[in-house]
């Protein structure tokens, strides 16, 4: 079985996180959209720029020059401090909204993440997956991504820097002679820069002169990394994306409505498609909820949301629905236009922690249904897993017109 592995890549990343933290503080003058970069101390001749817009750019400017040198190509270019804070921040939301794809995740830079998918696509293609994983990334944190889709890290990698912003690019096998033996070959990913004019010298000027070229010829030359370059060539990589396994710190769902929906009892069903899927991802960790939280947007985009706390840590589907619904209740306004519903568990738990009862060696019919209702869930968790998550659900009514696009969180 081919392994399936995703690279995802932060476009402009310095500049995209200042750029989304000033808007939230107030800006009105997004930075993306001006000539402006993320720079070093430019009192000092150590100052350069660490990241450019798109305007900075078409003035010539470029990564790892001077403040100085920048400022004689664009003149009116803004320069703004670098803020590692803020950065580790939107880093950290974008890994937590990964997790809810998979718990293999390697973390190869502050902006750049591998993921193997192997056996956690659920039904979708990975090519599928990834654009899923862009559009979230977009919408939910406010910046954009580029995705490479392939078999092993070294092609995920030179997809994911493919033509740029927001895109996501594949490449296969069968694709590497007409997308990746084309470019010049000091775009493969690992070759050094010292390394290119000896390559040159050799009249290897494209990755597919590399890939042509005698395997022994290069060990010869370049020892063990001339065998690395020439497999690199070729697309060949069986490197194991390098990950720790964490666990969220909440789970949650929403759904963009294909319509507005102003009828409570089609929202209620809505809802426990929701819940369905978040407490299924919830078993799945193997963790107990104690905060249950309700979102709803309304067609003007006015958010309301209300939580509440459990009485005990749960992971069962039937309780936190039962939860969600009273809020889901208090909150709605008879009448009003829904455009989207969400739902999110939090307070995550690895035991139920179940509160002590004198009573704890008495079968009370409360226990007993507790306890049918888990075994419920489980069952219903296996036939997902063995005939595909969309083929067994509770919600059986979801009739309406247009796609429902769930996004987890």
């Amino acid at each position: 079985m081919k392994r399936q592995i995703l690279h995802i890549d932060v476009n402009n990343a310095f500049l995209s996180w200042t750029a989304i933290d000033m808007l939230k503080k107030g800006s009105k003058i997004d930075i993306r959209e001006i000539p402006a970069v993320i720079g070093g101390d430019e009192t000092k001749r150590s100052g350069i720029v660490l990241a450019k817009s798109m305007k900075a750019k078409e003035c010539g400017v470029v990564t790892a020059e001077t403040i100085y040198q920048a400022r004689q190509k664009c003149p009116g270019l803004k320069v703004f401090p670098s803020n590692f804070k803020i950065y580790r921040e939107y880093s950290n939301k974008m890994y937590e909204l990964l997790l809810q794809y998979t718990d293999k995740i390697e973390r190869f830079s502050i902006d750049e993440c591998f993921l193997d998918m192997t056996n956690y696509l659920k039904g979708k293609t990975l090519l599928e997956t990834g654009k899923e994983i862009g559009k979230r990334i977009k919408e939910e944190l406010e910046f954009t991504v580029n995705v490479g889709v392939a078999h092993n890290k070294l092609l995920a990698k030179m997809a994911s820097d493919f033509t740029k912003p927001d895109k996501v690019h594949t490449l296969f096998e069968e694709e590497i002679p007409q997308k990746m033996w084309p470019l010049p070959v000091s775009e493969l990913f690992m070759l050094g820069k010292r390394t290119v004019p000896k390559l040159h010298n050799m009249q290897i000027r494209t990755i597919g002169d590399l890939a042509k070229t005698n395997k022994e010829l290069l060990a010869k030359k370049f020892g063990k990394h001339g065998v690395m370059m020439w497999e690199y060539a070729n697309g060949i990589d069986n490197s194991e994306v390098k990950y720790i396994k964490e666990k969220p710190k909440g789970i949650g769902n929403s759904v963009t409505l294909p319509q507005d929906i102003s009828n409570l009892e089609k929202l209620e069903e809505i809802l426990l498609a929701i819940t369905e899927q978040v407490t299924y991802r919830l078993r799945k960790y193997n963790m107990y909820a104690s905060t249950v939280n309700v979102q709803l947007r309304n067609k003007d985009f006015k958010d309301f949301t209300h939580q509440k706390k459990l009485t005990s840590p749960t992971s069962s589907t039937k309780i936190i629905y039962q939860e969600a619904k009273i809020l889901l209740n208090q909150m709605y306004i008879k009448g009003m236009p829904i455009r989207l519903v969400g739902m999110r568990v939090d307070g995550l738990k690895d035991t139920k922690q179940d509160q002590i009862s004198l009573f704890d060696n008495i079968q009370t019919k409360e226990t007993k249904d507790i306890k049918k209702q888990e075994n419920l869930d489980k069952t219903i968790d296996k036939l997902k897993e063995k005939y595909g998550y969309n083929l067994i659900t509770r919600a059986t009514n979801l009739e309406l017109d247009g796609t429902i696009e769930f996004k987890k969180h």
